[in-house]
């Protein structure tokens, strides 16, 4: 796989861009430098990016950011395409310092959000207590409130003030234009109450009348200005705290590799860092340390282990003339290895961008509450001018309550319960999934779970345990399974060899250990020892085998398995047979999932017989496997069903999975998988357990019905009150009884979410999923 370069004579350049609150912001910055002449941009709101190509005899750099500032967003230089690849290259630094102006901006925009918030809340809490409860009411305390509302309007509220402008300038509307025109309404109403008419006066109170002809004193509403914005404030927050995951997983995944190697340089061995290899350099891999770059093995021999980049938990053995990969673990003998490949050329460099590119096309869902706001403030508007001129025209009422019921039909169209729909059944809903085990990172995600309707699982530490362990023991004529095993296990306890350390686990379990002398292991074939006088061999086969052995040794290889041979005293004395086993709550999992309206898919590397091996223990359909799959064709496997119109959840653990995990509609990651694959994905299922993917598609999918509910109540009562307040028969101080019913109904609704429950109390009662012989995934 090779990066994509730009023609020769064009540049291309990373940006910053600030200031983005949803993906209607970024399609207007990439609509707005695709005009400009001899330039191509593609805009990515979760990473707050923008890659641009473009032609230096055209444009330069400078022009680029003018054209997103003129939009109305910061904007800065990152990189270009070359510093990319070398901050890539460097693992031992730290992020590129484009990506740490991101960080800086997005972690100065949540500080700001966080002053903002703490200050409009504790001027709140005096307001609504001195606004809704009578006996709080000295004399001149609307003047009070009036102080403490002012810098809550004007200062608590700017970034939604500031974003309705921006979007004003692009003829668009959201949640932050309705934000602005109800509390600007109500805080211009309330002003005009206070000095023009008489709510200003010495002694006045909030009262409570249907009509506003029965009313003595204008109502002032200072209050739905502060819940308001202080509730969003907190919204907006969390919103901007939750941004940048995927740069963080973008970041772990480089800082996986190793930061320096041991090069022979000259003759002689030194240390430097991995950025400063080249192709061609010969560097030392000792048991234990990480490979450095790709390359090739001149010297040594071990077997190294690749999970972290395949997902494959049987390690691999490296011998000269082998292939490595940077960033798998040594994990037994000495290894000389010549550089073939470096920098954005590596494997992991390619999956990094493979994370990156997924991510970016997978643009979160628009906010429900802006498709609304873009019908419904403009019709707000609309009836409220409307209201102005009949009321104007065709009465005989005067310019004061015309004036008053176009206000208050402003006013009742600012539901205070907006401010609570999402954040209230959000938090309600992932508080009881964390006390499930279930991670769910915010509203975009619920909404994907409606949609999927193929869930595709990694087989390697997501179906199966991801732990080798001993499966079966074939013994051969005259010797027994307990003796085979005693003597192997005795052998494997002195070796580092995962496969080893699997038959020594499996020993232990049955009897003690006996001692072993005169161990050696020889490289590419095993290992051997002297235990009880005789002389053990475990390892590879060294000759032909009898019949019942080759039989169990092919029916091991073709399922998956890593059969070794067990010699005592120069005959072959049995099998071992070593592999991954399947969890025992898989099967279940599986059943739950087709239960939703799911189609299982299992998606590996491993071979084709054993995937649909464990495929049928846990009750996938074998059409519906994916064998053979190259850590970077998890992307294409999971493109390739998107294009057949199927909307994929994808359930992954590895660094292998985490680029799959993000450009599937929905991503699942186990607890114990890597950070990477966590930081990709969309929810972290932190029991391990398979069953959890179904409790968390449950949740998510009724935390998404609650906050729909939320929504629509939120604006049912006060739409309902719209005509009424046109007809100017509705006092504006009914407005706040609106709202404040609809807000406790919205937050009684979303306390709902707390009787959810698990649908896997009871423990698994299916333990022989567990231990699966050759035997028995033969037959299956």
């Amino acid at each position: 796989m090779t990066q994509t370069q730009p023609p020769l004579d064009l540049i291309q350049v990373d940006l910053g861009v600030t200031g983005m609150t949803c993906t209607s912001c970024s399609s207007r910055v990439e609509r707005k430098l695709n005009k400009v002449e001899g330039v191509e941009a593609t805009v990515n709101y979760a990473t707050e990016s923008a890659s641009v190509t473009f032609d230096p005899n055209k444009v330069d750099t400078e022009k680029l950011i003018a054209t997103i500032e003129n939009t109305g967003y910061g904007a800065f230089t990152m990189s270009s395409e070359s510093e990319t690849q070398d901050a890539a290259t460097d693992n031992s630094s730290t992020p590129t310092s484009g990506q740490g102006q991101i960080d800086a901006a997005r972690d100065a925009e949540a500080e700001d959000l966080k002053q903002r918030l703490i200050i409009s809340a504790l001027l709140s809490l005096p307001i609504v207590a001195l606004s809704m409860i009578p006996a709080l009411q000295f004399t001149n305390w609307q003047w009070a409130v009036l102080t403490l509302v002012t810098p809550v309007f004007f200062w608590g509220g700017a970034p939604f003030h500031k974003a309705t402008m921006v979007n004003l300038r692009h003829g668009a509307f959201t949640m932050d234009t309705l934000v602005t025109l109800g509390t600007t309404a109500a805080y211009l109403w309330s002003l005009w109450a206070l000095f023009i008419g008489n709510a200003g006066m010495p002694g006045m109170k909030m009262e409570m009348h249907l009509l506003p002809s029965a009313s003595t004193m204008d109502e002032i509403y200072l209050e739905t200005v502060a819940v308001v914005i202080s509730f969003l404030l907190l919204g907006r927050w969390f919103e901007t705290k939750a941004k940048g995951q995927s740069s963080e997983a973008l970041r772990k995944l480089l800082d996986m590799g190793a930061k320096d190697a041991a090069v022979i340089r000259d003759g002689a061995e030194i240390r430097i860092p991995v950025s400063q290899l080249k192709v061609g350099d010969i560097f030392v891999v000792r048991p234990g340390e990480k490979i450095a770059t790709d390359g090739v093995v001149t010297e040594g021999s071990s077997a190294v282990d690749q999970s972290m980049l395949t997902g494959e938990s049987i390690p691999v053995e490296a011998a000269p003339g082998s292939k490595v990969t940077g960033a798998t673990l040594n994990t037994s003998g000495r290894l000389m290895v010549k550089v073939t490949r470096i920098g954005a050329d590596t494997t992991l460099s390619q999956m990094a961008r493979l994370v990156t590119d997924a991510q970016a096309k997978k643009a979160p869902v628009q906010r429900l509450v802006d498709q609304i706001s873009q019908i419904f403030v403009p019709a707000v508007i609309v009836i409220s001018i409307l209201t102005l001129l009949a009321h104007v025209f065709f009465t005989d009422a005067g310019l004061a309550p015309a004036f008053t019921a176009a206000v208050a039909v402003l006013i009742i169209a600012c539901p205070c319960a907006l401010g609570l729909a999402t954040p209230t059944a959000l938090l309600v809903g992932t508080g009881r999934g964390a006390q499930l085990g279930l991670l769910i990172k915010g509203p975009e995600i619920l909404e994907s779970t409606k949609k999927v309707d193929t869930i595709v699982m990694d087989k390697t530490g997501t179906v199966t345990s991801g732990i080798m362990s001993v499966t079966e023991v074939t013994p051969a004529a005259d010797f027994d399974r307990e003796e085979v095993l005693a003597v192997a296990a005795a052998v494997e306890s002195a070796s580092e060899h995962p496969i080893a350390q699997a038959i020594a686990r499996e020993g232990e379990r049955t009897m003690p250990l006996a001692e072993v002398s005169d161990f050696n292991n020889e490289a590419g074939r095993g290992v051997t020892g002297v235990v009880a006088g005789r002389n053990v061999t475990v390892g590879r086969p060294a000759g032909p085998l009898d019949a019942t052995l080759q039989a169990a040794f092919t029916e091991a290889q073709s399922l998956g398995g890593t059969p070794v041979i067990v010699q005592i005293n120069g005959r072959n004395a049995g099998i071992i047979t070593v592999r991954d086993t399947v969890k025992e709550t898989s099967a279940e999992a599986v059943a739950g999932l087709k239960k939703l309206g799911l189609t299982p898919m299992l998606l590996t590397g491993d071979n084709d017989g054993a995937a649909k091996a464990v495929a049928a223990v846990v009750g996938i359909d074998p059409a519906h496997v994916i064998a053979n799959v190259l850590p970077a064709e998890k992307v294409a496997q999971i493109e390739k069903l998107q294009r057949q119109g199927k909307n994929v959840a994808m359930v992954g653990d590895g660094v292998n999975d985490a680029a799959a995990l993000a450009q599937a509609e929905l991503g699942l990651a186990m607890g114990a998988g890597t950070d990477v694959a966590i930081e990709a994905s969309d929810i972290t299922l932190m029991n391990n357990d398979l069953r959890s993917t179904v409790d968390a598609i449950r949740l998510s999918r009724k935390t998404l019905g609650t906050i729909k509910g939320n929504l629509f109540w939120a604006f049912a009562y006060n739409v309902a009150l719209i005509p009424v307040a046109a007809l100017g028969l509705l006092n504006p101080m009914l407005a706040g009884v609106a709202m404040a019913f609809s807000s406790v109904f919205v937050v009684s609704n979303s306390l709902r979410l707390r009787g959810f429950k698990s649908s896997h109390n009871a423990p698994a009662t299916s333990p022989a999923t567990a231990r699966i012989s050759a035997g028995q995934l033969a037959n299956a």
